[in-house]
């Protein structure tokens, strides 16, 4: 392995941020954000609780025994107010979930068990639970809190700051469910789907590391080592580029990626090769090298070029199958895969190459290249679409959008898979009429 043709770095003090698994773990789980929410709200409790008894301690000390007397009624009124939010919220929480379970659980059926991440991942989602648990034990607390003695100069506790929070915590549940209604019926569209997988696709995109030295061979040197990856079996999901830099730097070595973000790695899978050196040194730092590979157990955007590709042709399928049969959804799915590979139409592709602050390479990270997007986006889509005329058209209208908008050494895949689907449809349909139909180039598939 000598020489690489492809992407450098960002400028100089610049670099990817790292995938936090801490991080990734707490966006994945639906513990956490309700956790904090049950702390905070007890602690608010405490604090209220503790303003109702200088509110009484105040009163008495005036010697206003008229108005603890009319403290009292009021907090006796809003007693029933706290009771019923008590007795309703947690039945009200069970059915409002379950009814999510089962919204996400036909998601998954009808575009692809990858988009469930949105779902899960969904802020308002877990701001909504969280909320509506914090309200239900809230007013638990603050029903205990009610004092049964009826006499002013006797009672102890008149909870009326803490009822006053407990309607406040109510009318913003009432907030977040209508928005959590309006979230949930967005992630039900198809076209929200797919709008939301292309827009973390091209922010992948967006944050492609680019050179303008691109074009030219970047020699690496002799290959000294390779390690393999002693953590757990797991998909690769990210890699810390400034402390791979800055190690390789200190070791005088480049490091290069052998995976791509995404592929499936297991214990002794060759993970990074060493350029230069002589392989001694740098097992000194093994330990921490290894520590900065992040390995999870599914992909995500982060450094994932191909995911969003792998997401939208999965929509793609799922429409076309006999059990969906759903060309329409297949046709936006075919939107979304040519306005990705417009994007990456002129970037150089292949590998990541980042440098020091000397200019010099330090990491190589390789990513899909063009013949190899292209491929994901269409390859498998072709060969089910045969029998849907609307999605051959929108792919032949796809295929010489994209033949316009690519350089001249980047057209080849493209002619291969539009001479490959002209290929199939002339097996399939027996009809010339129907052939010359499902072969005219449309961008909305049939209108």
């Amino acid at each position: 392995m000598g020489d690489w043709k492809t992407t450098a770095g960002l400028p100089p003090g610049r670099r990817p941020r790292a995938l936090s698994p801490l991080r990734e773990h707490l966006r994945d789980t639906f513990w956490f954000a309700p956790t904090v929410a049950l702390v905070l709200v007890v602690a608010v409790w405490a604090a209220a609780s503790a303003a109702d008894d200088a509110i009484l301690t105040a009163l008495r000390d005036a010697g206003d025994e008229d108005a603890v007397r009319d403290l009292l009624r009021i907090a006796e009124d809003a007693k029933t107010v706290v009771t019923t939010v008590s007795a309703a919220m947690m039945t009200f929480i069970g059915v409002v979930f379950s009814i999510s379970l089962v919204a996400v659980q036909m998601a998954a059926g009808q575009f692809s068990p990858r988009v469930v991440r949105i779902f899960v991942r969904s802020r308002i989602t877990k701001a909504t639970f969280a909320v509506f648990l914090a309200t239900f034990v809230l007013s638990l607390l603050v029903l205990t809190s009610y004092d049964s003695e009826p006499d002013p100069a006797l009672v102890s506790s008149t909870p009326l700051v803490q009822s006053v929070l407990t309607v406040i915590m109510v009318g913003l549940s009432v907030v977040l469910f209508v928005m959590y209604v309006n979230s949930m019926l967005r992630l039900m569209r198809v076209v929200h789907v797919i709008d939301r997988i292309t827009a973390e696709s091209l922010r992948v995109v967006a944050g492609m590391p680019l050179d303008m030295a691109a074009d030219e061979p970047v020699a690496l040197g002799p290959e000294t080592a390779r390690l393999a990856h002693h953590g757990r079996a797991g998909v690769l999901r990210d890699v810390n580029i400034a402390r791979l830099v800055r190690m390789a730097r200190q070791q005088g070595v480049v490091l290069r990626l052998i995976p791509r973000t995404g592929d499936f790695v297991t214990p002794g899978t060759p993970v990074f090769a060493v350029h230069g050196g002589h392989g001694g040194p740098l097992k000194k730092g093994l330990r921490t090298l290894y520590s900065q590979v992040s390995v999870g157990a599914e992909r995500t955007f982060h450094q994932d070029l191909g995911f969003g590709l792998r997401q939208l042709s999965d929509i793609a399928l799922r429409a076309l199958s006999p059990a969906v049969n759903d060309p329409t959804t297949a046709v936006q799915a075919v939107d979304r895969i040519v306005q990705f590979l417009s994007a990456v139409a002129q970037r150089p592709l292949g590998a990541s190459l980042y440098r020091d602050g000397r200019g010099t390479v330090r990491l190589v990270q390789p990513v899909p290249g063009w013949t190899e997007l292209v491929d994901l986006g269409f390859a498998e889509v072709r060969v089910y679409a045969v029998h849907s005329p609307q999605v051959t058209r929108r792919l032949v209208a796809g295929l010489e959008d994209l033949l316009v908008a690519v350089p001249e050494d980047r057209r080849e895949p493209l002619i291969r898979h539009r001479a490959l689907l002209t290929e199939a449809v002339e097996r399939a349909v027996p009809e010339a009429a129907d052939r010359a139909f499902a072969l005219h180039p449309d961008r909305q598939g049939i209108g």
